[in-house]
């Protein structure tokens, strides 16, 4: 099937809509009535942030910040002053699928040989993984505290999970969640990377992950193209998703009439299990290919039943078309993907980075559309994993970014430093360096 041209109004269409939307910003002349909440971190500090300019709109206030949250009331005396020089105050991005343990970050480099397909690439991710003098949990870490510093306030990591690392790569990135507790949410897949059914021993890893508590979603690949075992595949991951109180995060590449067969058996197990809401795919690249009419019918199924997807942004051809899928209420969430892995020398889980590439390739040039990109970083990666969305309005979580600039569009295109990184109302990066 010859796929249908993209359009900047096809993904990114009805962007003005979203671009002056949100509550008031806590702290401005007419706040959200709404009581500053604890959430569990850092409770009992009171911080202000004073002269920021939320989205870079309107006249500098002063933002003040309750138990991590932002709080309409005065500030309680002792409150510490984060001055914030003009800044433009800018929700923080979540990075809805990145690979934390195939990375090779802060290490030297690795020379990537050729490779064709799926299996190729295992096949060097087992080489890589052997070569590394430093522990999944140190590589991780490295990656997930830069991403800190470049203003990621929650990532879904995805970590293998084969007999030829048993669950090293989750360990892993449990090591590096606990130590960045403070500065960054995670949320961890059980990702079967060499296939559910062709890689004998699999399956039993991945009730083992689903049992030991380190996950909160069980992956999936391919079930088709790659695995070969349609039913079989999904009817596993998604009973061991009902049966541990897990969600299910399954990676799609099929770009034809194999994808969409997936997606509906994806549809029709979540209907028939009590997983709604719990379930997301990622990639997705077959339905930039569908025709308008069913393409609006897939969608329809997916928002009725709360599935949600990712996009990398890797190409105009393989975007989702967000705009589209989020008039049927489909969540849609961007994400960094691989970072310096056996399969890419490119990324550096920088989502400001991935928002400017999204702009990018869907050739976006109003400011509407480009505070949208921003937006599908922050707001919908913030849907996709369950997190409540940072508008700056009494009781959002403050979670948050501090950037020189004009306005959110020129953010977008200029990616300036992040100066300041506040999560939960504690400052946890300045300069590009954790604090």
């Amino acid at each position: 099937m010859v796929p249908p041209p993209l359009s900047r109004r096809g993904v990114l269409a009805g962007a003005a809509s979203l671009a002056g939307t949100g509550a008031a910003f806590a702290g401005a002349a007419t706040p959200a009535a709404a009581d500053a909440r604890t959430d569990g971190r850092r409770p009992g500090r009171a911080v202000v942030f004073r002269d920021v300019r939320p989205f870079g709109t309107g006249d500098p206030v002063d933002l003040t910040v309750v138990d991590g949250r932002f709080s309409d009331r005065p500030a309680p005396k002792g409150a510490r002053i984060v001055e914030g020089g003009g800044r433009i105050a800018l929700p923080s991005l979540v990075d809805a699928h990145i690979h934390p343990d195939k990375t090779s970050w802060g290490g030297d480099w690795v020379s990537r040989a050729p490779a064709s397909g799926i299996a190729e690439y295992c096949e060097q991710d087992v080489e890589l993984f052997r070569s590394q003098r430093r522990p999944v949990g140190e590589r991780a870490y490295g990656l997930m505290a830069h991403a800190v510093t470049r203003g990621t306030r929650a990532m879904r990591a995805h970590a293998d999970v084969a007999p030829a690392y048993g669950l090293a790569g989750l360990e892993g990135v449990a090591e590096a969640k606990e130590r960045l507790a403070h500065a960054l949410d995670v949320q961890v897949v059980a990702f079967p990377q060499h296939g559910v059914v062709r890689t004998p021993g699999t399956a039993r890893l991945l009730e083992d992950a689903a049992r030991s508590g380190l996950v909160d979603q069980i992956g999936g690949i391919d079930p088709i193209s790659f695995d070969d075992a349609l039913d079989e595949q999904l009817d596993l991951v998604f009973r061991l998703a009902d049966r541990y109180g897990v969600g299910v995060d399954i990676h799609l590449h099929d770009r034809d009439e194999k994808g969409t067969r997936v997606l509906r058996g994806i549809v029709e197990r979540t209907r028939a299990l009590s997983v709604q809401g719990r379930v997301t795919v990622s990639h997705v690249f077959c339905l930039p290919y569908l025709p308008e009419r069913e393409l609006d019918t897939m969608a329809a199924d997916l928002g009725a039943l709360d599935i949600a997807l990712t996009t990398v942004a890797p190409s105009e051809s393989l975007v989702l078309p967000i705009a589209r899928l989020r008039e049927h209420g489909v969540r849609v969430g961007l994400g960094s993907d691989g970072v310096r892995d056996s399969w890419s020398p490119f990324g550096n889980a920088d989502m400001l980075h991935r928002a400017h590439i999204l702009g990018w390739v869907t050739d976006v040039r109003l400011d509407a559309e480009l505070t949208d990109c921003y937006r599908v970083g922050s707001d919908g990666g913030a849907d996709v994993l369950g997190l409540d969305r940072v508008g700056f309005a009494a009781g959002d979580p403050a979670d948050f970014v501090l950037v020189r600039g004009e306005c959110t569009p020129q953010v977008v295109v200029d990616m300036p430093r992040r100066d300041v990184v506040v999560h939960g109302g504690e400052v946890v990066a300045r300069d590009g360096e954790l604090v």
